[in-house]
């Protein structure tokens, strides 16, 4: 899953960056609002840890904004122990949950799993399960059905994505940046390539029909098939 942390206190965004990393979560940053809401909009996310406190936009400018654009990924806030307004102006603006600084890594990883699984995307034992779709990404194994995919690395970071958001068209764009990242030098076709690597094995695996081309802008991941 992929993470984005907005937090401009250099040293506590690496040490929150570092623990996301060593539970498997893809993990970017951003040290301004501005950048934050920049990287939120690109709608790749599967959850957002944003400080309140930011140059440029605040935290809950951002929450407000998404939620006004009709972008719906979990939020947690970062606030001060006595910030109680903005905890309040965040929640009701549409954060998820929020955490009190000074905090321990543990609960912030607690928290994030549990808001996780409120919105149906982790499962108790931290499994993606959507339909007939399992996904297990501390050992990189996918599952339809009962049936284990031999999939690469890309192939399940794609199939990731994709199942995180069943029934929603993916643009290009969006899959480029989610499975490649922002700085990858691969060409956009890579994305095509891929997803037809990946019907293949879906295929193979008694799930044809599964991922359908929306002419001129994308693919989407049908959440029911038949297996």
């Amino acid at each position: 899953m992929r993470i984005l942390v907005v937090e401009d206190d250099p040293s506590l965004l690496g040490i929150i960056r570092g623990v996301f990393e060593s539970e498997s979560f893809q993990t970017d940053t951003a040290e301004t609002g501005d950048d934050g809401y920049f990287m939120a909009q690109q709608a790749i996310y599967d959850l957002i840890v944003l400080d309140v406190m930011l140059p440029g936009m605040s935290g809950v400018d951002i929450v407000r904004s998404l939620q006004s654009s009709g972008h719906s990924v979990p939020i947690i806030l970062l606030t001060a122990k006595d910030a109680v307004k903005d905890r309040v102006a965040g929640l009701d603006a549409g954060a998820d949950d929020y955490i009190t600084k000074p905090f321990a890594v543990e609960e912030l990883l607690a928290r994030s799993r549990a808001v996780l699984r409120r919105r149906g995307t982790l499962g108790a034992e931290g499994d993606l399960i959507y339909g007939p779709y399992r996904l297990s990404p501390a050992t990189r194994e996918a599952f339809i059905g009962e049936t284990l995919l031999a999939l690469t690395s890309t192939e399940f970071v794609l199939l990731e994505f994709m199942v995180c958001n069943l029934d929603r068209i993916l643009t290009r764009e969006q899959i480029f940046d989610r499975v490649w990242g922002f700085e990858s030098r691969a060409g956009i076709t890579a994305v095509d390539v891929y997803v037809h690597h990946l019907r293949k094995k879906l295929a193979a695996a008694g799930a044809e029909h599964c991922i359908r081309t929306i002419r001129g802008i994308g693919f989407m991941l049908k959440g029911e098939i038949d297996v």
